[in-house]
């Protein structure tokens, strides 16, 4: 029947069924939860595996001027080439097949005349809503897309005002101070990453917290504001090691900044879980894999991503819903065993 599959339509289906065109319509071109009150759930099962049996597909276009719907989702991030990201990303492919949507992702570079661009042509190939991974605390992108009326959601990174699905940022940089401080260290630098991410002020507010509740000191030069990348890692580090204050051991708000810190310790003739403890945040695949295994707190990546998807359909639906926050596990290494 593939041969003639172009010629199969929803009539067709309907009369090898006996079904009324409208009911096989529902059925195939809505998500599973809306078609559910379509027919039973033997009846739909039987549409779609006649439909899979002739290879019957729908016309986008079709669908479109239709429904005025794309089923589409556009996704904005800072860098794909971020494994952090890219794992996310591969969350909301996944969750957005489930429910018959594509996707389509877009890098910013985390530059907000980018972000707007970026947006723009997302939504000239009218997708249906958008997943913002790329927000700046403070930014005025966030409220102007929000006037343009067109349904998003954040991932990864959250904003007052706005639904999003991130990790519990202030929880995990509390294990980390936990951790460290069980280990015996009372002098910590922290590589906190750039001001304008809340991953960034989330998981260093939450460290900071924890480590004066347990009655740790940590002064504002303990704290370095610095790129997400291993270079800034590595610059943070120096500066910390350069620091009167000197630390035992470092926090870092990601993994590839705790990697840049392990790369400035050994070029000192230093060693990472000997000389100064370091951990991570996100637990990306290489963290257990390092010369020296990293000692990571474990961000639900794919999860994030799955639940940015679930969240953005409750915004199609008009469904009540409110911001996820997923929990964290602290993963220890020889970096700070």
């Amino acid at each position: 029947m593939s041969a003639n599959s172009e010629a199969i339509t929803l009539k067709d289906l309907a009369q090898r069924l006996g079904i009324h065109p409208s009911t096989v319509s529902r059925v195939l071109h809505s998500d599973r939860s809306t078609a559910r009150g379509a027919a039973s759930e033997a009846t739909a099962q039987r549409i779609r595996d006649l439909a899979a049996e002739l290879g019957y597909s729908p016309d986008p276009q079709a669908t479109s001027l239709r429904t005025r719907k794309t089923r589409s989702i556009g996704v904005v991030v800072p860098r794909l080439s971020d494994l952090v990201l890219a794992v996310m990303y591969e969350g909301i492919e996944q969750e957005a097949a489930i429910s018959g949507y594509s996707t389509f992702v877009t890098n910013s570079r985390d530059e907000p005349g980018q972000q707007r661009r970026k947006i723009e042509l997302l939504l000239a190939r009218r997708v249906d809503g958008l997943i913002i991974g790329d927000a700046h605390l403070g930014s005025d992108v966030l409220p102007w897309l929000a006037r343009r009326g067109a349904p998003f959601v954040l991932m990864s990174r959250r904003a007052p005002g706005y639904l999003s699905a991130t990790c519990d940022d202030v929880h995990g940089g509390a294990l980390a101070a936990e951790h460290l401080w069980e280990r015996g260290h009372r002098r910590v630098g922290i590589i906190a990453g750039e001001r304008y991410a809340s991953t960034a002020v989330d998981r260093t507010a939450g460290f900071v917290g924890r480590w004066r509740t347990l009655g740790g000191d940590v002064d504002d030069e303990d704290i370095v504001w610095s790129r997400f990348d291993t270079r800034g890692g590595h610059d943070a580090a120096e500066q910390i090691l350069r620091s009167e204050r000197g630390a035992t051991a470092m926090f870092a708000v990601n993994d590839f900044a705790a990697i840049g810190a392990m790369g400035a310790l050994r070029a000192r003739g230093m060693t990472a879980g000997t000389d100064c403890a370091v951990v991570g945040f996100n637990d990306t695949s290489v963290a257990a894999e390092l010369p020296i295994p990293l000692t990571s707190v474990r961000s639900p990546m794919s999860e994030i991503g799955q639940a940015a998807v679930v969240l953005l359909q409750s915004v199609f639906n008009g469904s009540p819903a409110e911001s996820v926050r997923l929990r964290p596990t602290l993963c220890v290494r020889e970096s700070s065993a």
